[in-house]
């Protein structure tokens, strides 16, 4: 029996069967062969030597063939037992291939990171000595400046704006900044003393008196200091710029050909000016008035109305605006897209002003989308009412607020007595100065009527500048200039809220009727 290859796992199951098979035989053989020689122990020498060689044979060849197995068995081990070390030594190569490999490449990135932090150190200390030579620079540039405006004057030369010198003798290098030339003739032209007080008002909505005025309480906020390089904007131009703006709406390109200054400069300027007199004149010319004022006011109404404690008459208008970026629904003006067939969209103005037309109070920058009752109820005024500061006045608005305690409007029912028609005749006169003091604000600011330039946000700083300019102008007697109003009135779902105001409301219409202060137009 010959092993030509190495066997597998079920050779071997077969290979232990036939062993245990052969053992089992060859101890059944034995134990016949003592059985049959003490049956046999008085036989024949001749039966038994044919016998026993027979017998003797058949187990020698048994027996090496349990050799041969045996043998084929051990070679099998000993493969299996090489092919394991094979394996084991494989994968410790392997092993050492990958931790020499992890070790390189470690030291590589470790070298990497201090070669990448020597760099940026140097780029630091190379940043740092550039900064010190140019701030040495810089300083050596204003000295020089310093020096050659100083020797100028001393000459008897005109000043001379230097903006860098070479060397530390001889005549310095002068460097100078490249400006547009603009024309600014327009401008000269208004600013000069014999320029005619009509065509001034005419541009700027206000006399040269008021002007100045408001020149000088804005100049602490708006001047600018000239540098070596550029003269600043004057402050009247400043303010000119501004209010011309506000005043004829014109776009910024038409605005900087006048001026002879920058698109982005007169937008900045606009805004500037415009926050200066939101900050420095708001306090002084548009406030809740004081006692002896509320007094006076009251006194004025009731002469144009009969009406007694009324302080204040109020309106909401309207103020076109392009399409906002979002909330776009929220701005989209409704009644006015549908007169004009043309998408609109607005933020309101409430405002409260007294018998003159000038205002006391302004809300402004709520969405075109909210009724007037809406915005009232979302302004300062609403809150200090509920607070109790206007406890037993009467603020006068239109059919579109609800009637409360501090709020008087009215009737709006269908069928009215000669009490309520007398009643809303004398409401009307009251809510007539607030609506053509509204008609004179957007009259003299043109940029009210157009949809502006200015962003959202700063839409409502520009609109309070526009009212301050207004109460400057009434106070100050300037003419008027009218325009006509396009706002629609709604009357809100629960237009009586206080059952109190109901009953003083009657009884002022009473009052009205039978104390001969009613009109008699529905009387004859």
């Amino acid at each position: 029996m010959k092993l030509t290859s190495v066997p597998d796992e079920s050779d071997c199951s077969y290979i232990y069967d036939l062993l245990r098979e052969t053992l089992g035989q060859m101890n059944e053989n034995v134990t016949n062969n003592k059985r049959r020689r003490r049956a046999r122990k008085d036989g024949s020498e001749n039966e038994s030597s044919e016998k026993g060689p027979g017998g003797g044979g058949g187990e020698n060849e048994k027996t090496k063939g349990l050799k041969e197995i045996i043998t084929s068995l051990m070679l099998i081990d000993e493969q299996e037992k090489r092919e394991s070390e094979e394996w084991t030594r494989i994968g410790s190569e392997e092993k050492d291939s990958l931790d020499a490999h992890h070790r390189k490449k470690t030291q590589a990135m470790l070298q990497y990171l201090e070669e990448l932090k020597g760099s940026h150190d140097s780029s630091d200390r190379a940043d740092g000595l550039r900064k010190r030579k140019s701030r040495a620079a810089a300083a050596a540039t204003v000295a020089a400046a310093a020096t050659v405006a100083v020797d100028s004057d001393q000459k008897g030369g005109d000043g001379v704006a230097a903006a860098g010198a070479a060397g530390g003798g001889g005549g310095g290098q002068q460097r100078r900044l490249w400006v547009k030339t603009r024309s600014q003739a327009w401008w000269d032209e208004c600013n000069s003393a014999d320029f005619p007080e009509e065509e001034f008002r005419k541009a700027f909505r206000m006399g040269k008196e008021t002007f100045d005025l408001i020149c000088n309480e804005l100049t602490s906020a708006v001047a600018k200091e000239n540098t070596t390089l550029r003269d600043a904007v004057p402050v009247r131009q400043r303010v000119a710029v501004c209010i011309w703006r506000l005043a004829t709406g014109e776009p910024l390109r038409l605005v900087s050909k006048r001026f002879g200054l920058g698109i982005s400069t007169c937008h900045k300027l606009v805004l500037e000016v415009c926050s200066a007199i939101r900050q420095v004149l708001m306090p002084k010319y548009l406030n809740w008035p004081d006692e002896e004022s509320v007094r006076r006011i009251k006194e004025d109404f009731e002469a144009v109305s009969g009406i007694p404690n009324v302080v204040g008459s109020m309106y909401t208008t309207h103020i076109p605006i392009i399409a906002p970026k979002i909330s776009v629904a929220a701005y989209f003006n409704k009644r006015h897209t549908e007169r004009n067939q043309k998408t609109s969209y607005s933020i309101t103005v409430q405002g409260v002003v007294n018998a003159r037309g000038v205002f006391t109070d302004v809300c402004i920058g709520y969405p075109g989308s909210m009724p007037d009752d809406q915005v009232l109820e979302k302004s300062a005024l609403y809150q200090r009412a509920s607070g109790g500061l206007l406890k037993g006045v009467w603020i006068v608005g239109s059919s579109g607020y609800p009637l409360m305690d501090w709020v008087l409007v009215p009737y709006t029912q269908q069928h009215l007595t000669w009490s309520q028609h007398a009643f809303n005749e004398k409401i009307g006169e009251i809510q007539r100065v607030s609506r053509e003091a509204f008609a004179r604000l957007k009259g003299r600011w043109t940029c009210l009527q157009k949809r502006t330039e200015v962003k959202l946000q700063d839409l409502p700083v520009v609109l309070g500048a526009c009212c301050v300019l207004h109460n400057i102008c009434e106070m100050r007697n300037e003419p008027d200039v009218m325009c006509d109003l396009m706002d629609d009135e709604m009357v809100p779902e629960n237009g009586l809220r206080s059952a109190i105001a109901v009953k003083a409301r009657d009884a002022i219409a009473h009052n009205l009727l039978h104390h001969n202060h009613a009109g008699t137009s529905f009387l004859s």
